[in-house]
């Protein structure tokens, strides 16, 4: 076959024109291929969420949903932002993992917790309740995705000094009861004490009828004196016979807080006692609360790694 010299430079050109066109392709590819492996990324990242669930995988769960904690935490691994990279993608579902995870982590902190019991109020959502004798408290709530306790303020403080007075032997709510006692003994002596205040109120009376019956130029400003202090004995005396008028009802109320606070006392006394049965002291307590993160999953990649053994 002949080619004339026309068409052997046409197709050069063509040839040139061809290649000086592909960096351009190449550049307008990289856009698209980065988006094709960020989108790849992504569906990785829920298939493997999908897939732990499937298998029951709660320990891979866990690293999924936060693995900058879990790698921190478990292999003393620096923080690595890329590690929760695609964590927004199941934010809108994590109470339905919470609900799911929540069946093992409650089967487990009802061995190593004896005395904490949970309710979902919502999906997801835990509420801690300390014993199961009558008042109980709330005490918090149990964040599963965390595998932490998020405890009461109030309560825990409460709690803590109850421990704390414990080797005075005092209790919570020691001192206010005796304050209110002391308060309720006073008013019962006020009542006791009313024939005396009759007698003072009469005799206070006749000095003031006298103090009034005095005229002295020379002495009118002690005569005043002497008659403002007699007033202010019968007005002192008369604040007294109300509070005596109304100290039954004071005392009955007395005796009410005093019975509230009583029964908190126990209730404390009952959160007291399973603690140091469970853990022997409150710091023990404190330091596994600090440690249950580690501690849960640790005992989820035993039992994972019992599992493999025995394939």
């Amino acid at each position: 076959m002949q080619f004339s010299k026309f068409s052997i430079i046409i197709d050069c050109k063509e040839i040139i024109m061809e290649k000086q066109n592909q960096p351009d392709l190449e550049k307008q590819d990289q856009p698209t291929r980065a988006l094709t492996k960020r989108l790849q990324q992504k569906l990785d990242y829920v298939t493997t969420v999908r897939q732990a669930i499937t298998a029951g995988d709660d320990r891979l769960i866990y690293e999924l949903i936060d693995g900058d904690h879990y790698h921190q935490a478990l292999l003393n691994e620096e923080p690595d932002p890329t590690r929760n990279a695609q964590v927004d993608l199941i934010t809108d579902v994590y109470p339905a993992i919470s609900h799911y995870l929540s069946t093992k982590l409650i089967d487990y902190l009802a061995h190593e917790y004896p005395f904490f019991y949970y309710e979902e109020t919502q999906l997801g959502e835990f509420q801690i309740y300390f014993g199961n004798w009558w008042d109980r408290r709330r005490f918090g709530k149990l964040n599963v995705l965390k595998v932490a306790f998020e405890f009461s303020s109030e309560e825990y403080n409460k709690l803590q000094k109850t421990f704390e007075l414990a080797p005075a032997h005092k209790r919570f709510n020691t001192d206010r009861i005796q304050q209110i006692s002391a308060g309720s003994d006073q008013l019962q002596k006020l009542i006791d004490a009313q024939s005396d205040r009759n007698a003072q109120k009469e005799e206070l009376r006749q000095q003031l009828k006298e103090n009034g019956q005095r005229n002295s130029l020379f002495d009118s400003g002690r005569i005043k004196e002497e008659r403002q202090q007699i007033i202010d004995q019968l007005t002192k005396l008369a604040d007294e016979d109300e509070q005596a008028n109304n100290a039954h009802a004071t005392m009955k109320d007395n005796e009410a807080k005093i019975l509230t606070l009583s029964k908190e006392d126990t209730i404390l006394a009952y959160e007291k006692q399973a603690i140091e049965n469970a853990f022997k002291s409150f710091e023990n307590f404190n330091e596994r609360n600090r440690s249950l993160y580690v501690d849960y999953l640790t005992t989820l990649i035993g039992k994972a790694q019992v599992a493999a053994d025995g394939e």
